[in-house]
């Protein structure tokens, strides 16, 4: 009876020995593949991966951290216009991410290029870029944590909001200084202050009713065409088809558009506008009011400034 618990012991050693010893092999491999994606993080924000390190350091277990991978095609043989576009925007948000103060090691930022790792692309079946996808630290992608491009855009704040939704890690988006907007708005003002000084006698022209209808009309027309939707969402220009290389100016869904469908609105907007102003009544309108003006003029006015003028229908008369 005294040997049954000797007995137990050995059984759990040798049991429970092979078990810590798989464990601690686990944890050794998960903290070289972090320490190495920090080290790769350090000195870019985005990591660029073949097919060996995406199935490395993306696929094979253990994992305890996600990675944001957006499948590209970068090359210039490739045209894929809206691939670089996109490339910017999540640069700049992996850039917000690596340098923000709460950076760690929780989640990472790659890529996977169509010419690097095109392998890849055949193991996921993916057939169209660019796309992002986020894999969790446990278990395999949901349909979630693909990137709805087409509907939301590429624009960094929207891959941000998709990012914390998907990992409950919030980033804030920090935009490179653009000094467009600030020289915009000092010409804009430049060339007000020099209308005000040069007619500072004359203010008639803040108060000319076209002129201000004219501004209206644009800004009515940039709104109902989408501009603001482009500006929030970032949407592409145009979509190339990867496979026939058609150009595709029209999104399909009724929940998306491209700048390029705004822009054919805003002409189609444009067009009866400028028609209906050209043949409005009003116009007719004031070209009979004014011409009423002119014969008042030439009857009672011009008499009495000069005395000998007659209309002429008292000289057909004569």
């Amino acid at each position: 009876m005294a040997a049954l618990p000797a007995l137990a012991l050995l059984l759990l050693l040798c049991w429970g020995g092979p078990r810590a010893a798989g464990q601690k092999r686990k944890e050794m491999v998960l903290s070289e593949k972090v320490n190495q994606l920090m080290e790769w993080a350090s000195k870019r924000s985005v990591i660029r991966m073949n097919g060996d390190k995406f199935r490395r350091f993306v696929k094979a277990p253990p994992r305890n951290y996600s990675v944001i991978v957006m499948f590209t095609a970068l090359q210039p043989h490739r045209q894929c216009v809206v691939c670089k576009q996109a490339d910017e925007e999540y640069q700049i948000l992996a850039n917000s991410w690596r340098y923000s103060s709460a950076f760690t090691n929780k989640i990472f930022f790659a890529m996977v290029d169509f010419d690097e790792g095109s392998d890849v692309f055949q193991m996921l079946n993916m057939n169209s870029a660019p796309t992002f996808i986020n894999f969790p630290a446990k278990g395999k992608p949901k349909r979630g944590d693909t990137y709805e491009l087409q509907v939301r855009g590429f624009a960094a704040e929207q891959l941000a909001r998709w990012v914390a939704d998907r990992t409950d890690v919030n980033i804030r988006v920090i935009r490179p200084p653009n000094y467009a907007g600030p020289l915009m708005l000092g010409l804009l003002l430049a060339v007000i202050s020099g209308l005000v000084y040069l007619r500072g006698s004359n203010l008639d022209f803040l108060y000319n009713k076209t002129g201000w209808a004219f501004v209206a009309l644009c800004f009515v027309l940039a709104m109902t065409s989408g501009q603001m939707w482009n500006h929030i969402r970032g949407p592409p220009y145009a979509h190339k088809n990867p496979h026939t290389g058609q150009m595709s100016y029209i999104h399909g869904s009724s929940q998306a558009q491209f700048v390029a469908e705004t822009h054919i609105v805003l002409l189609f907007s444009i067009l009866p506008t400028e028609r209906h102003m050209l043949h409005s009544p009003k116009r007719s309108h004031f070209a009979v009011h004014r011409h009423t003006e002119q014969q008042t003029y030439c009857r009672h006015i011009i008499p009495e400034l000069h005395p000998n003028y007659l209309p002429f229908s008292l000289l057909d008369n004569n």
